[in-house]
């Protein structure tokens, strides 16, 4: 009979907190707590947060009647700490020193490691993270931007994108580090990554303007006329990163980010919004294809993920120019709870070894 390992696993948000108790891969329990304006009003340091959100955990899964006593470990969703490889990590000293200095900046997901350890450690039970966005694996050649001190920087859904590529290589009967993938997670921003052998070389940076423009994002743009903006004194900083990240894309063209929504004005016979719409998927597909180049045309699958994956219609667009490069799967939505308690589980199976985080490089 197969082992049971129960794992509890924690992904904090900036007004939410999701959490799910797992039994192997079976969910036992989930759900999203959700923090009003009034709770978080006031509780602004990292360790006011922590206490905070731990004790709203430990009292949700008490009345779920949950006992905490019978968890083989707690996972949680990584933050902002220094590049490091792809994998699970077990949680540390240096982690916790990172998380809550904000080493790479101050997230809400900077959290997770620090709550997960909290309860771990009175369990006497590990604590790990999988994946989180600053995983960087990339090529040194892929390092290069053209300006020497503006070097590329690997920030990607690595989560979404490691668990979804391993789901599809099982599902072809094949090993991930085996294989290679081009692998897009569609949501708010987009990331199109080259995964070769379970290591993703390359992939645009989906925060700060690289790759397709998304629902929220501006992408790559003319670098010429963005600087002329930037100087023109009509913008203060705050305003153009507000172009780049959260009024870019879909949101400035169409002043709205939610793809069912562009799709509802399509079907109404809205031309304007369909032509962004397919040129958001050109973006995508444009990405794609030079990506195939990365991995020198020898790709076993194109994987599309995330949010924007459920949309037939923008999947459709996509296919259109991409299926001459490999078979495209669509595996949409992402479940970040489900793929971290998957990392867990590998290193509680005894299949892949916790890795070590090192504060002293990155």
């Amino acid at each position: 009979m197969q082992e049971i390992f129960r794992t509890l696993v924690i992904n904090p948000g900036s007004t939410s907190t999701k959490i799910g108790v797992f039994d192997n891969e079976g969910c036992v329990f989930e759900t999203t707590i959700r923090h009003s304006v009034d709770e978080l009003q006031g509780v602004i340091s990292i360790s006011e947060q922590k206490s905070f959100r731990k004790n709203v955990i430990l009292e949700q899964l008490d009345y779920e009647g949950i006992s905490v006593s019978k968890l083989d470990a707690v996972c949680a969703r990584g933050g902002l700490i220094r590049p490091i490889a792809g994998g699970t990590y077990e949680v540390n000293g240096a982690m916790i020193i990172d998380l809550e200095r904000g080493y790479n900046g101050h997230h809400a997901s900077n959290l997770g490691g620090i709550i997960a350890n909290e309860i771990a450690s009175s369990l006497h039970i590990p604590a790990y993270i999988v994946d989180p966005v600053v995983v960087d694996e990339l090529a040194e050649i892929a390092r290069f931007s053209g300006i020497p001190e503006l070097p590329r920087k690997s920030i990607f859904h690595a989560l979404n994108q490691k668990a979804v590529a391993r789901r599809v290589a099982k599902q072809l009967g094949r090993v991930y580090e085996k294989m290679n993938f081009i692998v897009t997670h569609m949501g708010g921003g987009i990331t199109v990554g080259a995964h070769h052998h379970g290591r993703v070389i390359d992939v645009n940076n989906g925060l700060h303007g690289e790759g397709p423009f998304s629902p929220e994002r501006a992408g790559t743009v003319p670098v010429g006329d963005l600087v002329s903006m930037c100087f023109s004194g009509q913008y203060y900083l705050e305003e153009i990163m507000r172009k780049i990240v959260g009024n870019g894309g879909l949101m400035g063209y169409l002043l709205t980010s939610d793809a069912m929504e562009v799709e509802r004005r399509i079907s109404q016979g809205d031309s304007y919004a369909k032509k962004v719409y397919e040129a958001m998927a050109y973006q995508v597909a444009k990405e794609i294809a030079a990506l195939s180049a990365v991995l020198k045309g020898n790709v076993d699958a194109i994987v599309l993920t995330g949010g924007l994956a459920h949309g037939k219609t923008f999947t459709d667009m996509i296919v259109e120019r991409v299926d001459w490069i490999a078979d495209t799967i669509v595996y949409p939505g992402e479940d970040e709870l489900q793929a971290l308690n998957e990392g867990a589980l590998r290193v509680l199976r005894g299949e892949e070894q916790a890795k070590i985080y090192d504060n002293k490089t990155g």
